[in-house]
């Protein structure tokens, strides 16, 4: 069903990332001389993006739904993996790179929305089998 807790934490990961391609973070990895940083950051983002949203839809089967979000998951650890290295090349921590931090700690908290949501359809699925098993 659309209503489950899961749904609340696969919506915010995709808002999440969307709201990625808004943060300074995105607009450095665009100011990239080379220009595939900016690329395949934005790729993973969007594939990480449309794999929370299908997943939405795929409540009817669990077990596909748990696998569309370990996928999401892999590619959010990607795109994070490359916005630690763009933070990393702008000079690390410091007080003149907080906006930065902040988009970087957004990936993070998407990538943690998305384990919660595979937690919860894996729980769900659990509680389906039980219940089959006393039938």
């Amino acid at each position: 069903m659309i209503q489950r807790i899961q749904t609340v934490y696969l919506s915010l990961a995709v808002l999440i990332n969307l709201s990625i391609f808004f943060s300074p973070i995105y607009r450095h990895a665009l100011n990239d001389p080379s220009g595939w940083i900016g690329t395949t950051f934005a790729g993973f983002l969007t594939v990480a993006m449309v794999l929370s949203f299908v997943s939405i839809f795929l409540y009817g089967n669990r077990v596909n739904q748990i696998k569309w979000v370990k996928a999401a998951s892999y590619f959010q650890i990607a795109a994070l993996g490359i916005a630690i290295a763009i933070l990393f090349t702008l000079g690390g921590f410091g007080r003149f790179l907080w906006e930065e931090v902040v988009s970087t700690a957004l990936l993070v908290l998407a990538l943690v929305l998305l384990w919660m949501a595979g937690r919860r359809i894996k729980k769900d699925q659990e509680l389906v089998d039980s219940m089959d098993r006393i039938r």
